[in-house]
């Protein structure tokens, strides 16, 4: 009975040794880890403390009031540096930010060294055009007050006034339009402030989103989105992309169908190796990659632009299509259709034909010349109406044979 009593006792030590080791730990961990509400940010010269600061290399910089213990006035504030130095999101004023103590560029000197670091920006609201939050929410008219209230439903951020008072920058104008993205199961999705994304999906049965008619689930898609375009809900309702009303999209595929409307022009002119059309861009289901925007530029600074396909090449347009070049436009292929794949007449080749006619009006030439002066009977006397008719042609024909050559085309050759 003793052995066990002193069990007991040592149990109980070792529990209340634990219990101070959890709450010393924690300790350490909140001392190292404050939640900073932003006053300002480095983002150029233009900032009262940008030189102090570091110039440029201090860009992202921000100052802070820590949140549980705001600052006393005319107090400077502290500042803090991005986290992570290759993927920066630059907090608005007013957003709270994680603040971690962590080793800085004097470790060298002192190996105990530290410096203010911030990562992303707390999800107050949890929506991607903004997550500010200003410090004394009750001095705003009321209402703007309304609304920066978190309701029974969560932390929604629902401006209906267009507007609010906080402020969250110098150019930063808050917008009520702009929607999160809708997610669906194991979706990886990049937001950014202004209705510009990036989803890293895949095909869900029966979600509502327009790329997940065909194929299994699991199967891979990835959408790059600039822009909303025209929306009827409000800004805190999640949206979906559109590829018809989003501003510019890219859709890389692996067997969906995106049910694009094309502006392409259908005719029966369609020609290809297989005598047939391709499937419909809307119809389709497959590997493919979709650029779909008001307007498309593909430019090279210092090399070819190479186009190839397997199968065909299709050109079409509402308006017209346009070939220019300084030098050459040079087609080749086995045969060339104009107008229209029935085409049967051939094409004339031009020098081989211009030689052809010169030499007939050479001869016919000759010809007029000598009945011009063919002489009739009674002999010596003219040979008329022929010597008249023969002198006129004789002339047409020469000024044809001058003007022969103008005839073939200086910039278009054919074989």
């Amino acid at each position: 009975m003793a052995g066990r009593g002193l069990i007991a006792i040592n149990n109980v030590a070792n529990s209340s040794r634990n219990n101070t080791f959890g709450i010393s730990t924690q300790q350490a961990v909140d001392g190292l880890t404050v939640s900073g509400r932003v006053i300002s940010i480095v983002l150029d010269e233009t900032h009262p403390r940008f030189v102090e600061l570091g110039e440029w290399n201090g860009l992202g910089t921000i100052e802070y009031d820590v949140v549980s213990a705001p600052s006393k006035p005319n107090q400077q504030y502290q500042t803090a540096r991005p986290l992570d130095p290759s993927i920066k999101k630059y907090p608005l004023v007013n957003e709270i930010v994680h603040i971690t103590s962590l080793p800085n560029n004097n470790i060298g000197e002192i190996a105990s060294s530290v410096g203010n670091y911030y990562s992303t920006s707390v999800s107050v609201w949890n929506h991607p055009h903004h997550n500010g939050f200003p410090q004394n929410s009750n001095k705003l008219p009321e209402p703007q007050q309304k609304d920066y209230i978190q309701t029974e439903a969560g932390s929604v951020r629902r401006v209906t006034d267009q507007s609010t008072e906080i402020f969250l920058g110098a150019t930063f104008v808050e917008r009520s339009d702009i929607h999160p993205l809708l997610p669906f199961e194991g979706d990886v999705i990049h937001e950014g402030r202004w209705g510009n994304s990036i989803r890293l999906g895949s095909t869900v049965a029966q979600a509502p989103n327009n790329w997940s008619s065909t194929g299994t689930n699991g199967d891979p898609i990835t959408i790059i989105r600039n822009g909303q375009g025209n929306q009827t809900d409000e800004g805190w309702v999640p949206t979906v992309e559109d590829i018809n009303n989003d501003d510019s999209s890219i859709y890389l595929t692996s067997t969906q169908k995106i049910p694009i409307k094309s502006t392409a022009v259908e005719t029966n002119g369609y020609y290809s190796y297989t005598n047939s059309k391709p499937t419909s861009i809307s119809e389709y289901s497959g590997k493919q990659v979709i650029l779909n925007s008001g307007r498309l530029v593909l430019n090279t600074t210092q090399d070819h632009l190479l186009l190839s396909s397997q199968k065909s090449i299709n050109l079409s347009a509402i308006g017209s299509i346009n070939l220019e070049t300084t030098d050459n436009i040079i087609l080749q292929s086995n045969n060339v259709y104009l107008g229209s794949k029935s085409a049967t007449e051939p094409v004339l080749l031009g020098q081989s034909t211009i030689d052809l006619l010169q030499t007939l009006l050479q001869e016919l030439a000759a010809l007029t010349n000598i009945l011009s002066t063919q002489i009739g009977v009674p002999t010596g006397s003219p040979l008329l109406p022929t010597n008249t008719q023969a002198a006129v042609t004789n002339l047409t024909i020469n000024n044809l044979l001058a003007q022969l050559n103008s005839l073939a085309s200086k910039s278009v050759k054919t074989v």
